[in-house]
């Protein structure tokens, strides 16, 4: 494979993981958690299938890890190519973009995705129990929604950022 050939495979397989990452990220920050919390009991259903039946938390994984990755050696190749491109307005935008993308992927990795599996695990146990939570597992339920919201919120503004530095990158200079 040809350095050209490489890199249109990196560029593609960055796109499409962030383009799937991120809106994944949007969707459930601002659409998908607030509406399970508004409906309670059987929004809990919904996550529990999304996080433990259908693993969702590794699919998001998966393509944080190709974006992050791809964009490294993306970043890598074009620092080699050019000479004082480092300083450039560019380089600067698109290395700003990964920082915000890594911290963004950071607070999943170590904060949503466990936070998300506890969730999961707490609806799994009351649907289980045949019986509405009692109040310790109402009060558990809340704190866990919050952190999740929270964190959600966090990465999901952090994603936005660093999307809109990659879209402006090459254009600044």
């Amino acid at each position: 494979m040809n350095d050209f050939s490489l890199i249109l495979a990196l560029r593609l397989i960055h796109i499409v993981s962030g383009v799937c990452w991120v809106g994944s990220i949007v969707f459930m920050t601002w659409f998908l958690l607030p509406a399970t919390r508004a409906t309670g009991p059987s929004g809990g259903a919904v996550v529990q299938q999304l996080v433990l039946a259908q693993r969702l938390p590794a699919y998001l994984i998966a393509a944080m890890l190709l974006t992050v990755i791809s964009g490294l050696f993306l970043y890598q190749h074009d620092s080699a190519s050019f000479s004082g491109w480092m300083h450039t307005g560019t380089a600067m935008t698109f290395g700003t973009g990964a920082v915000l993308s890594i911290i963004g992927a950071l607070i999943g990795v170590f904060g949503n995705t466990p936070t998300a599996k506890r969730l999961g695990a707490l609806g799994a146990s009351i649907q289980a129990g045949g019986r509405p939570p009692t109040a310790e597992q109402a009060a558990s339920m809340t704190m866990l929604q919050v952190r999740l919201a929270r964190l959600s919120y966090a990465a999901g503004t952090l994603l936005l950022l660093a999307t809109a530095a990659m879209a402006v990158a090459r254009y600044i200079p």
